[in-house]
């Protein structure tokens, strides 16, 4: 390991052998790094932290701390972070709370800009952008390929479907079905990310049947149980691309943003 001597590792963590880590980072005893991790200077990791493989950690970064929840009593919560994960300066994410899960995790390819916050308890998938200064209140569910614009903020318990999008300084108060884009204070839908929908691969035909779904929950005048069932019988005929769609009206449960 090449771990700076001015650094504090607990000899109880657990850190595999070509860890780098910089100068007067803390690391406490319930914490695990995998190997090909590489941990800046002035980084505090304590509590009951996992972080997986190939991760970089940018300096002034402050992971597994105790909740920001008064619920909170001591428990042994976590916090768990996959692989290949970028996280810049300044970010803050914090262990769960026995309430709900009792784990904040971070799944794997995820791109974190600096000064993000991640609450207690939430769940971000994978191959996400969170761009600078995104804050994630308590509970909050994140999916796959999906971008945070700068100062976005999202209230507790919101859902943000797979590969949705929001614009700079946009603040979420409801959930967000996948593959929509969405502005504003309070934000509002304003159509589908079919750029990005495009660099992932996704067929003509894919974008058409999910900019169909966007035009049947937002533009057809349906209720919203209407129009979920709409969508769900379309995908039940095999379609892939709808499925992000069948995930997410099985965990909503604040309302969609309108």
């Amino acid at each position: 390991m090449a771990i700076h001597p001015t650094a504090i590792v607990d000899p109880k963590a657990q850190i595999a052998e070509d860890v780098e880590i910089g100068a007067y980072s803390i690391i406490g005893p319930h914490v695990s790094i995998g190997s090909g991790s590489w941990i800046g200077p002035h980084v505090v990791i304590e509590g009951h932290t996992s972080i997986g493989k190939n991760n970089r950690v940018f300096q002034f970064c402050s992971l597994g701390a105790i909740p920001q929840d008064l619920k909170y009593a001591g428990e042994p919560t976590r916090l768990e972070i996959g692989d290949n994960n970028t996280i810049r300066e300044f970010c803050t994410f914090n262990t769960g709370t026995v309430q709900d899960g009792g784990v904040t995790r971070i799944g794997n390819d995820n791109w974190v800009m600096a000064y993000v916050h991640i609450a207690h308890d939430c769940q971000v998938g994978s191959h996400t952008i969170l761009a600078n200064n995104a804050t994630l209140a308590g509970h909050v569910h994140i999916g796959d390929w999906v971008f945070l614009g700068g100062f976005t903020s999202v209230h507790q318990f919101v859902i943000v479907g797979e590969h949705a999008m929001t614009a700079f300084a946009s603040a979420v108060a409801q959930d967000i079905p996948p593959y929509v884009t969405a502005h504003g204070n309070r934000a509002v839908p304003s159509g589908i990310n079919a750029e990005g929908m495009k660099r992932r691969g996704f067929s003509p035909e894919q974008i058409r049947r999910v900019r169909n779904a966007y035009k049947t929950l937002y533009r057809q005048g349906l209720s919203y149980d209407e129009a979920k069932s709409a969508i769900l019988t379309e995908a039940a005929e095999g379609h892939g691309e709808l499925e992000p769609f069948v995930r997410f009206f099985g965990q909503s449960a604040r309302g969609i943003i309108r």
